[in-house]
């Protein structure tokens, strides 16, 4: 058995096909974990979402910002769906929308595992945020977005503030915490996020750092395996891993082997920005 993590898809279908066969996936024995963000931008979006949905007995997900977004859209009033972009109409109109939003929506916003030692988040975690706080957090949003009243939450938790602290209630609280999960890039020392920085570590402000960078951040004596930051690529520090290859902007889709002590990486090139490229298989 093999169990692999892999980056955002990003709708990018025939790239995740090319994936899982270069790792050799056999649902018969292998696992996959995704790291959020399924859908936007590639322009296969439906294919993609519903190919992740039939593996589901095989597969791990966790929701990024993109993930919430599209489970919001499908929300809406006919006329609102038909104002977002054409690869999310696509979704939101097709004739299994129902059923795959549906089970998009009972999707964690944090998986982990304790036996392999890994924990899976779309984006990060606050520097003073032990595992423990980081399970229970997600908990709190994830029974509120599987319950009966999700469209409050999913109306509720578009904004940048307010900074998450544990005195917070209601849905400033919900806001705060899937703002951490599914958003965070950089943050102050005290968990401040600065949504507006995407850029390569280097090119920030002072007093910001990689969310894995704070000093004085909580010990987690756990590995994560996260994606979200296309721009910083293929980053491993510390204990993090972070596999956001950018597959959608021409980059890589990553996949990384969790089961076994040995570094295992594969990789084939994204989404073709220029049709001219050749679509091979590296590394």
């Amino acid at each position: 058995m093999a169990v692999w993590a892999i980056g955002d898809l990003q709708g990018c279908y025939d790239t995740t096909q090319r994936l899982l066969e270069r790792i050799r996936f056999d649902p018969a024995r292998d696992q996959l974990w995704f790291c959020g963000d399924l859908v936007n931008r590639g322009g296969q979006s439906l294919e993609t979402l519903r190919l992740v949905h039939s593996l589901r007995k095989n597969a791990k997900v966790v929701l990024g910002n993109h993930d919430l977004s599209l489970i919001a859209i499908g929300e809406r009033t006919v006329d609102e769906k038909r104002r977002v972009n054409p690869d999310l109409q696509r979704v939101v109109f097709a004739d299994d929308a129902d059923e795959l939003l549906a089970w998009l929506r009972q999707r964690p916003l944090a998986h982990f595992d304790h036996e392999l030692g890994w924990l899976m988040v779309h984006a990060g975690l606050a520097p003073n945020w032990s595992l423990e706080d980081a399970l229970t957090y997600a908990r709190e949003v994830e029974v509120r977005l599987r319950g009966g009243s999700y469209r409050k939450l999913l109306r509720s938790m578009y904004g940048n503030r307010p900074m998450f602290n544990a005195k917070l209630r209601g849905f400033d609280r919900y806001r705060a915490i899937i703002n951490v999960f599914t958003r965070m890039r950089y943050c102050t020392p005290r968990g401040r996020i600065a949504f507006e920085e995407k850029g390569v570590p280097g090119s920030q402000p002072i007093g910001l750092y990689p969310w894995f960078a704070v000093p004085g951040q909580a010990v987690r004596d756990v590995r994560i395996v996260c994606g979200h930051w296309s721009t910083l690529g293929l980053s491993i520090s510390g204990n993090v891993h972070a596999i956001d290859t950018g597959a959608v902007w021409g980059g890589k889709l990553t996949a990384l082997r969790l089961d076994g002590d040995a570094f295992e990486l594969r990789q084939v090139r994204g989404r073709m920005l220029d049709p001219s490229q050749a679509a091979e298989i590296e590394e």
